[in-house]
């Protein structure tokens, strides 16, 4: 079986306005950590996106990835405009650098987010392994009614795929956190 690999952008999106504004979105989801060592640990998450990125935007960091590494592309992340947010009910929560969507052919939509992840300082004095993988990234399938799912990937080391031009994140399948209930809020 093929690694479960995430893309910043798998599909043509049709309409370039959609994904340069548009109105923001909110949604909610049940988030389980599956590598939580002995049980796993679960609560709600909530999302929101405040404008989606553009292609030129996936097109930079993609082509960042590929020419000049993970490195430099955490660089190019970490200089794009918030696009959103990330947080449980009762955190400040963390930005979103990059939001895309796409249309499935159900009538529903994939989501994906990245950001950099926060280095804690015990990771930054020890450096674990776990020092190596700065990005966070989501992906939501929500289907035409606003529910669905989604993956993830808190801590993933990012690796491109040339022939593709995807970004996949190495391991995604191994003990991600799985999002369920994954509800759209309605505008309110």
């Amino acid at each position: 079986m093929k690694p479960y690999a995430i893309v910043l952008c798998a599909l043509a999106v049709a309409a370039g306005a959609a994904q340069t504004r548009g109105t923001p979105e909110r949604f909610t989801a049940f988030a389980v950590n599956m590598g939580s060592p002995g049980a796993a640990s679960a609560g709600v998450v909530q999302i929101g996106i405040e404008r989606w990125s553009i292609n030129a935007e996936r097109d930079r960091l993609l082509t960042t990835l590929m020419e000049q590494g993970p490195g430099k592309l955490l660089d190019a992340l970490r200089k794009l405009p918030r696009a959103g947010y990330i947080k449980t009910p009762n955190s400040i929560g963390y930005d979103l650098r990059f939001a895309q969507r796409a249309p499935l052919p159900d009538g529903g939509e994939r989501i994906v987010l990245a950001t950099d992840r926060y280095i804690t300082f015990w990771e930054a004095v020890n450096r674990p392994r776990t020092i190596d993988y700065p990005f966070t990234v989501i992906e939501l399938r929500i289907n035409a009614d606003g529910e669905g799912e989604g993956k993830m990937s808190l801590a993933t080391k990012i690796t491109a795929d040339k022939e593709q031009k995807l970004i996949v994140l190495e391991d995604y399948a191994t003990q991600p956190v799985l999002l369920t209930t994954v509800r759209r809020e309605k505008a309110s």
